[in-house]
């Protein structure tokens, strides 16, 4: 049997025969393109059609030249997959319906979370359902790949993520800790056979197998760090009812969970298929590339360490070489809109929400942080020289620099990182502005500016 049967086949056999045909014919057109706006941030309108789950996606007409739009390197958007937003929904729909703790800030791991798609997604809902309450904790164990996660955070802005970079069973070292935990597990990619050909090249029965066993062993992993009535989000952007149903069920069963099946106008859209299990977003169906959805509540009995009221007591091991808060300057805080502590890690300055302070001590015990709160700068004697995440961030008070307002290609020339020349703005740190949207940092000295766009976030395509 050659592999397009033998896919059709996993296909029939997790959403019918009739919806495997439609989903077929689909496969060879077009992709769609759609973008999810930052609330928190100003942001064009986009032209286009509403994504029916999410109140900030657009399905857009065509592809834009993405790279050469300012909002996009200010954080005021995020290009994902339509399908994907589902994820955000379910999540969104179960914070609605499950007490959370008041005591201390919600705890939220998004625990496969490069490039950054769902963690923005979950920020912006955890903030419009909590304000400061909360702390989001997105991990992806890959190196080169936690990087880039780690930017994207940063253009976000959102102060209450901490990135780290850990292999799943590391979180067991926090047993209970999480209230809410969103996996999007490494699959056998049927979501991207329309975008990737070699995703279909790939494709066997082995390797779904291969995904299945694995799937099951991140989620074994890190299921002590979840609290006795946590909530799970599981997710997929595959169809097979192995990596999908079979495994939830398999949760469930083998570690203790209620599946939570949904249901009702909240639930239910057009073209979204309802499986045993959860939900599956298929080509030709919806207009998103693919995802499957299932959500659970833990339900084994066991006393959880961290649940209640986090641990100040904890030892940090260090690692991070932080300067005491105190040998920094107290004004330095006069910089952001909410309390924060200071921490230093190697020259750069950071600032953490002060209500998070205790929990990003924890996690630092235990994990490999990689940022948390906000880059502030670095001291070159009396002075600041500002992070560009400074200038991103959504808790920098608004009067804390002066800032200048430009023009299209003035905005795309300092994110090209070209020189550029402010003759009407004051001497020293000037936030660059594009219609209300911060960009960065230059110094200016009069005549020209320094830039201080980040080489690695520069555009390096020709911007003329």
């Amino acid at each position: 049997m050659q592999i397009k049967e033998i896919f059709g086949k996993y296909l029939e056999e997790a959403i019918g025969s009739e919806n495997a045909l439609v989903a077929f014919s689909a496969f060879d057109t077009p992709a769609h393109v759609s973008v999810r706006r930052n609330p928190f941030k100003p942001c064009r309108q986009f032209e286009g059609r509403p994504v029916a789950w999410n109140p900030y996606g657009c399905m857009l007409p065509e592809r834009p030249q993405f790279t050469l739009d300012p909002y996009l390197h200010g954080g005021a958007y995020y290009v994902q997959d339509s399908s994907s937003m589902f994820v955000g929904h379910v999540f969104r729909e179960l914070l609605k319906q499950t007490d959370m703790p008041r005591m201390r800030p919600v705890r939220v791991l998004d625990l496969c979370a490069a490039p950054g798609g769902k963690s923005t997604d979950l920020a912006a809902s955890l903030r419009e359902a909590f304000g400061d309450g909360f702390i989001l904790v997105s991990n992806e164990v890959m190196k080169q790949r936690a990087g880039v996660l780690a930017d994207n955070m940063a253009l976000w802005g959102d102060p209450n993520v901490v990135v780290t970079s850990d292999d799943p069973r590391a979180f067991s070292a926090l047993p209970g800790f999480f209230d809410v935990i969103v996996t999007d597990v490494p699959c056998s990619g049927e979501g991207m056979f329309r975008k990737d050909e070699e995703a279909q090249r790939q494709w066997s029965e082995d390797n779904v197998a291969l995904c299945e066993a694995r799937q099951r062993r991140i989620i074994a992993d890190v299921w002590p760090s979840l609290r006795s009535g946590g909530l799970l989000v599981y997710s997929t952007c595959t169809f097979n009812r192995y990596e999908n149903d079979g495994n939830v069920s398999w949760i469930a069963d083998e570690l203790g969970a209620e599946v939570l099946t949904g249901g009702g106008p909240a639930w239910d859209f057009p073209g979204v298929i309802k499986t045993q299990m959860g939900y599956s977003l298929v080509p030709g169906h919806v207009e998103g590339e693919g995802q499957y959805c299932a959500a659970l509540k833990k339900t084994e009995d066991k006393a959880d360490s961290y649940a209640d009221v986090p641990s100040s007591g904890k030892r940090e091991r260090g690692r991070q070489n932080r300067k005491p808060a105190q040998t920094l300057p107290d004004g330095l805080k006069k910089l952001f809109s909410k309390e924060v502590d200071l921490r230093q890690k190697g020259e750069t300055i950071t600032a953490v929400p002060s209500a998070l302070t205790a929990d990003v001590a924890m996690l630092d015990s235990d994990l490999h942080v990689l940022a948390a709160g906000c880059a502030v700068g670095v001291m070159k004697g009396r002075d600041l020289v500002p992070d560009a995440d400074l200038a991103l961030s959504l808790m920098l008070e608004p009067e804390a620099w002066p800032s200048e307002e430009v023009d299209m290609q003035t905005a795309l020339a300092f994110l090209h990182k070209d020189a550029i020349a402010l003759p009407d703005a004051p001497k020293g740190y000037v936030i660059i502005r594009y219609e209300g949207l911060p960009l960065g940092f230059v110094k200016n000295l009069g005549n020209r500016c320094n830039n201080l766009h980040p080489q690695g976030r520069r555009i390096r395509m020709d911007i003329r």
